[in-house]
């Protein structure tokens, strides 16, 4: 069911999940000391009827970099499955910008591999009326435009190409 803090892992070796009202916190296991090889962690968020979910990383975060984040990396896809519509991967030194779902859901994967482990991350959600997203994104539009990181971006932050077209990227 939605509420299970991994299909993979016993909820203990999956971090630290606080679950309030509001929104909550999660963060990969270990934190803030190293997370653990060959590690699998899903966690599913949930706002209450017509909310959305607004997702913070702390700066206090580090994930083994790769090409594409092909090896440890966060993905976070916007609904409550594996195969909802991706919003980005996510690996290196910085954190992951703020993210808005479009709806009740995120779904979010850590998964790391056999080599080199790192920090990790915390992060935190806050569930937020629906109604204010449009006016948030044009905000975030008119942000990005004159943002010189998103040309080039950064090597640990991959985002696939179907994503290119968004709200979140112009240029």
């Amino acid at each position: 069911s939605v509420k299970n803090n991994s299909g993979v892992k016993p909820a203990g070796q999956c971090g630290t999940w606080v679950k309030e009202p509001e929104g909550g916190l999660f963060t990969s296991p270990n934190y803030p000391n190293k997370y653990p090889p060959d590690t699998e962690c899903v966690y599913i968020l949930e706002a209450p009827p017509r909310q959305c979910i607004d997702l913070h990383f702390e700066e206090k975060y580090s994930v083994e970099s790769s090409w594409e984040c092909k090896f440890d990396n966060i993905e976070v896809r916007d609904g409550p499955f594996g195969f909802s519509p991706i919003l980005g991967r996510y690996c290196g030194q910085h954190s992951p910008p703020d993210i808005r779902s479009s709806g009740r859901y995120l779904w979010i994967k850590f998964v790391t591999d056999g080599e080199l482990e790192a920090v990790g991350f915390s992060a935190s959600y806050n569930f937020t009326a629906a109604q204010a997203e449009k006016s948030q994104h044009k905000m975030f539009t008119s942000l990005s435009d004159n943002e010189p990181s998103l040309r080039g971006r950064p090597v640990g932050v991959y985002r696939p190409m179907e994503l290119d077209s968004s709200v979140q990227q112009d240029g």
